[in-house]
This record gives structure tokens, sequence and C-alpha cells, in this order.
């Protein structure tokens, strides 16, 4: 599936030049940032760093003209430190630096025995620089605060959108891990729901085909369809026939959403239907082992185009197994030489008795594996089965996946 990217066209751009000098006013009037708010660690020093620069550079600048007998050759490179403050620093800031750059070519201007006429010129165009990178700081400092209260309302919305899955759900440890490829905007077309039902627990994992705000609603609908249908519907083939329903009523021509739907009725069997999402994979003693489905299924959504319902497909579950679920956003991911995210390999080389160590080891070495930065949605959930007791180990392995031997009725 591709990105779900959420794109925010701003009609505004005359409001925010229209009092350029009212938000530099404004800007330089507001009071600095209290030491709580200030970084800490690798980012403030960092950020130090960078405030420093444009005084390294004015002081190289002045260094070179007194020491080089060129006079006023060197003073147009001062208006570099405000230029570049305007980057890194607030407008008050900017106009230290400024101020700085002005002063030191004054004294150089009069050390040298530059006319005033000379002097003058150089003097209002470093002048001209500060003023112009001040505003350029107070506009930028604005755009941030927007910027961070737009994320601000994109976290909230994560959350009520895909509800954080606790430590503990029933019978199951339980972790999930998301990354939208839509950074700043935190959520996309990849969905997941963990919930507790009378039924026993039930969860579902999917990808919604498209990009943009649609993509976002569609995965909310079927979010919605399914906390509601898992609390009411017995048989979890019903929970995926009601949303197959609203789906066909919303849906577009050529819209669909791949997922998984799975539930633990018992305490020795996991029920899964899945709709041409890819294979949850299972980790028991013999390894990690993809459950693939009994019988393709189409993705939810597509159900008019084919004649095909949805199967049922049970898995035996014991001490100490566990089922990982997870988008193609992690198993389409590729590398520098465009090899694709070896997932079950990984899963077997980062497994651990915590669900959460487990998938931050795994999706750490994901982003390795892609130089830093994903370029699909990508959402994994990870369930173990934690052990009750020791117990011996036996000679004969329980087949991992049975199929249901009873007929299942179409819709």
């Amino acid at each position: 599936m591709r990105p779900a990217r959420i794109h925010h066209p701003d009609h505004r751009p005359q409001r925010q030049l229209a009092r350029p000098f009212s938000a530099l006013w404004r800007a330089a009037r507001r009071p600095a940032p209290a030491r709580g708010d200030a970084p800490s660690g690798g980012a403030g020093v960092r950020r130090h760093f960078a405030a420093g620069v444009p005084v390294l550079i004015i002081s190289a600048v002045a260094l070179l003209a007194l020491t080089g007998g060129t006079g006023m050759s060197w003073l147009p490179l001062l208006a570099v430190g405000p230029a570049l403050a305007a980057a890194t620093s607030g407008p008050w800031g900017v106009l230290r630096i400024g101020a700085l750059a002005v002063g030191l070519g004054a004294a150089i201007g009069v050390h040298a025995g530059t006319s005033d006429r000379e002097l003058a010129i150089v003097l209002s165009a470093l002048s001209a620089v500060t003023l112009a990178s001040t505003l350029a700081s107070a506009l930028r400092r604005r755009r941030e605060r927007v910027l961070a209260a737009v994320r601000s309302v994109a976290e909230a919305a994560q959350h009520a959108f895909l509800k954080p899955v606790p430590s503990t759900v029933g019978h199951f440890q339980a972790a999930v891990r998301y990354s939208a490829a839509a950074a700043e905007a935190r959520i996309g077309g990849d969905l997941y729901a963990l919930v507790p039902t009378p039924f026993g627990i039930r969860l579902i994992v999917g990808d919604v085909r498209g990009k943009g705000l649609p993509a976002v609603g569609v995965a909310a609908l079927v979010l919605g369809v399914f906390r509601e249908a898992a609390y009411d519907e017995p048989d979890l083939l019903d929970v995926v026939h009601r949303i197959e329903r609203s789906l066909a009523r919303n849906l577009g021509p050529d819209d669909f959403v791949t997922a998984v739907i799975a539930g633990y009725p018992d305490a020795d069997r996991m029920e899964l239907v899945n709709c041409g999402h890819a294979a949850p994979l299972l980790v028991q003693d013999a390894g990690v082992l993809p459950v693939e489905p009994a019988r393709p299924t189409p993705p939810l959504g597509l159900r008019a185009l084919a004649d095909e319902t949805p199967s049922l497909q049970e898995v035996a579950l014991a001490d100490g197994n566990q089922l990982l679920f997870y988008t193609d956003g992690v198993t389409e991911a590729r590398d520098h030489e465009r090899e694709f995210y070896p997932l079950r390999e990984r899963l077997a080389l980062h497994l651990s008795e915590d669900p959460s160590r487990t998938l931050a080891a795994l999706h750490e070495d994901l982003l390795t594996h892609v130089g830093g930065e994903l370029h699909d949605d990508a959402a994994m959930l990870l369930l173990r089965k934690p052990a009750v007791a020791p117990s011996a180990p036996s000679d004969v392995d329980e087949p991992a996946v049975r199929y249901p031997s009873r007929p299942v009725a179409a819709e």
C-alpha cells in the first residue's frame, strides 16, 4: 500500500505577510523561554553550537580585516552573521548579532581611516540585513509555533484514532508499534485496534488503499465499525460481515482495505479471518512460521467483485507462543540495495519475553535497514501468551494451525 499522507493546504499566505513589522515587534517583545523549556542533552548542545556560529564568523571576518591590511574589503562579509542567525536564533538574538556586526564594522572602518560616505554605505547595508534577518526570524518562530500546535492536534487525533494498547489484555501480553510515513502528521492509512469483549479479546490490523484524508477517513470508519461489532457479535465472521456491509455503503469503486481480524474465544485457540492481508507470524518452539490463510479471501470492500466469502482459520496457541500482526510497510521497506526487510528472520533474532522490547528492537532494526526514514506507514502488533507454569518437553509437536471442518455460510 502507498503511504497515506495528509496535506494541509494553506489558504492564508497573504495574512502571514500582511503585517510583517507588527509580527516582528510582537516577537521581539516576547520574553525568553523559561529554563525548563530549554533543550537538554545532545539537542541542546547542537542548538548552542549553532547559535555561536554567527559570532565565530563575525570574529573571523573582523580578524581578517584587521590583520589582512585590506581595510574595508572584508567588512561586507559581516552580514553573514545576522543572516545565519535568522535560522538559529530568535529575533532578539539576531538583533544582538547584528549590533555586534555593525559595531565591529564601524570600529574597523574608523581604524582603517575609511571615508565617511563609504563607511555609511557599509553600515547601512549591515543594518538592513540585520532588520531583514530579524523579520525572517520572527516569521520562522511564528511558523514553528503553528507547526507545534498542528502536531499537538494530530497527536490528540492519533490517540483517539489509534488508542494505546495496554501491556496486558486478557490472557496476553501485548505491544504495538506504529510509524506514519508522514512524520509531521503522526497518523496515516494503517490501522489497528485491540479490545476486550464478552467473547474474549478481539483485534484488527489493516491497511487502507489510497492516501490523504480519504484513507484516514476510511481507516476511522473501519475501526469504528469493528469496535462496535466486536462487542455485539458472538461470531467473528459476523464482525467481518458488518465491516464489509459498512464499507460497501461508503467506499468508492476503487477503494479497499486489507485486514486481519482475530479473536481469542477460549484458552487454547486463536481465530483468524485474513482478508487479503499479510500473513501473521507465529512464534513457537519450531521457530517463526507464517500463518497463511487456508483459502484466499478478497480485501474488505471487494466482496461484490469476487464470489468468495471470508473463511475462519484457527491457530493453536501454547504457553509462551507469540503472534505478530503487521502491515506491508514493514515487509516492503527496502534498503539502499533495494532489498526488502526480512521480518521473519529479524523477528527470530530480536525475540524476547517482553513484547514491547521485541517491537522496539524490530523498529530500530527496521529504521537501520531503510537508512533512518520510512517511506510507507508501518504498524506492528505483538501478542504473547505467558507461560503459566513450566512443562516437560514433548516429543510430539502438535500442528500449529488447524482449519475448522464446519462450513462457512455466505453472508
